[in-house]
């Protein structure tokens, strides 16, 4: 993680006066798009877009990627602030559907960052409010978005012909939606702790870890992406796939990047491409970046 970006949080504390407010905005924005590069900047993850290959994807490459994460950091430092100042669901809302647009804007029309503007968002929201409300200082930032939020985001409109309301009605799937509303379980029960696994068995080499985390991701999670483009096959072979890699170790088993790449392969082949997993990577890495209860 940048350095820089690290050390500047340790700079806000206290009671936010609106400057104070505005100075942590601004850093959550920066470190929401670093994590979205970092994502990208990950190989080999199964299937999906890096700055080696474009994965099971043809219409959209690391540049494309990069791009949307530039634009899309004004729009986290925003919901930042919002959520500092207790904006409601409806507000946060807002914002994300002009993030989307500006996503869409700097990508041609490709949905790069959908997901990830819906849980990186929340999750900034989040740490505006804790950062503003030294009472919710011990809070985890999944807490605060399932206190504060998590009624509205079970219970706001919905994208019917989005990939996760296509799976949620044919497979039944909770997809992003219940992840959040719940407080964000898979990255504090799966995507963290894999993160802290790897760091040891990596030798504290960081693409590693994300690699390993983005493993562990794909094979707990229900992700919809998967759902939509294999059905239940898909997700079977995707987890069956990744848990055979876990359990020899990970990235701790020798040749591990050799065996990742052939299960990379193996998703580009079913043209199989987890999404949802690779957004939680990235909350992941924010909330990691953050302190280990954030």
């Amino acid at each position: 993680m940048n350095e820089a970006l690290a050390a500047s949080v340790s700079n806000v504390s206290g009671t936010a006066s609106v400057a104070t407010v505005e100075s942590y905005a601004k850093y959550i924005g920066q470190l929401a798009e670093q994590c979205l590069r970092l994502e990208v900047q990950t190989w080999p993850k199964p299937g999906l877009v890096s700055h080696v290959d474009n994965g099971s994807h043809t219409d959209m490459d690391a540049i494309t990627f990069s791009r949307s994460a530039e634009a899309l950091r004004p729009f986290f430092a925003e919901l930042a602030e919002a959520g500092a100042q207790g904006a409601a669901m409806s507000t946060l809302r807002k914002i994300g559907l002009r993030a989307e647009r500006a996503m869409l804007q700097a990508t041609g029309g490709i949905n790069t960052h959908r997901g990830a503007i819906f849980g990186l968002g929340l999750l900034s929201a989040a740490a505006g409010w804790r950062n503003a409300h030294p009472g919710d200082r011990t809070s985890s930032l999944g807490e605060i978005v399932a206190r504060y939020w998590g009624d509205d985001i079970l219970g706001g409109p919905r994208l019917t012909t989005s990939h996760g309301e296509t799976a949620h009605r044919r497979y039944g799937a909770g997809g992003a939606r219940q992840e959040a509303a719940d407080g964000f379980p898979s990255i504090y029960n799966v995507g963290l702790r894999a993160l802290e696994a790897a760091r040891d068995i990596a030798s504290g080499e960081a693409e590693a870890a994300r690699v390993h985390a983005c493993f562990a991701l794909i094979a707990a999670v229900e992700d919809t992406n998967l759902l939509h483009r294999g059905g239940i096959a898909g997700l079977r072979f995707a987890r069956q796939a990744t848990r055979a890699f876990l359990r020899r170790g990970g990235v701790g088993q020798a040749e591990w990047r050799r065996h990742a790449e052939a299960i990379h392969r193996a998703f580009v082949e079913r043209r199989l491409s987890p999404g949802g997993a690779a957004d939680l990577l990235a909350m992941s890495l924010f909330v990691s970046a953050l302190g280990r209860d954030g």
